[in-house]
């Protein structure tokens, strides 16, 4: 069975927002007793972490807190 490939499209700060999270809580106990109910996710999860750790320059920027507080706010801002 050929299984179809989805394509999920994030903006910059949504995928910044996630990036920082996923890097947050990926390895904590408490994630991973989460996930441990499920082993069948950490693929998606582990790619989805890894396709957006590559795509982001911002990780890299000196000021890169500076920039996810930034993001967090106009998400918050539209989310009112």
């Amino acid at each position: 069975m050929v299984e179809r490939e989805l394509t999920i499209s994030l903006t910059q700060d949504q995928a910044l927002v996630l990036s920082d999270w996923l890097d947050r809580v990926i390895g904590t106990a408490e994630f991973d007793d989460l996930v441990g109910e499920d082993r069948a996710v950490w693929s998606p999860l582990h790619l989805i972490a890894g396709t957006l750790e590559t795509a982001l320059v911002e990780v890299f920027m000196p000021d890169y807190s500076g920039h996810l507080d930034a993001a967090r706010k106009r998400l918050l801002f539209i989310a009112a």
